[in-house]
């Protein structure tokens, strides 16, 4: 059994996604694991993970304008500002979303399906430079 740990800092342009799933693959291959799982954690409150559609743009451009409708910039309802209108919002995003995921790993591959991406999940409207945490194990 080998346990393999990294972390990696993804720079966001602001509000948006980020494909991490060649990053993702490429600690896997580093971590000499042909079978097992990594583990995927984003240090933040304010941005997510999210297992979606890496083929046809439309779908996340769907999702991000759903995000939008469930949590508005700016609500008069929120009370925490501390950073701007976009604040409150991203943190009611990110809680409805994740801050994890865990992968099955095959064959020394991400066992996701064939239209499916791991992407870094940015709540915020300004760029940020986030930090997530990978822990591969298997054998």
């Amino acid at each position: 059994m080998n346990c393999h740990e990294e972390r990696l800092e993804v720079a966001t342009t602001g509000r948006g996604l980020v494909d991490i799933t060649a990053d993702v693959q490429h600690a896997v291959r580093r971590a000499g694991v042909t079978t097992g799982f990594v583990v995927v954690f984003c240090q933040h409150t304010s941005c997510s993970l999210l297992i979606q559609e890496n083929a046809d743009p439309s779908a996340r451009r769907d999702l991000l304008a759903w995000l939008e409708r469930l949590a508005p910039d700016g609500d008069p309802r929120y009370t925490h500002d501390a950073e701007g209108p976009d604040d409150m919002a991203a943190h009611l995003r990110s809680v409805v979303t994740k801050t994890s995921e865990t992968i099955p790993v095959h064959g020394g591959r991400l066992a996701l399906g064939t239209w499916q991406g791991l992407y870094l999940a940015e709540h915020r409207t300004r760029p940020h430079r986030r930090r997530v945490a990978l822990t591969v194990v298997g054998s």
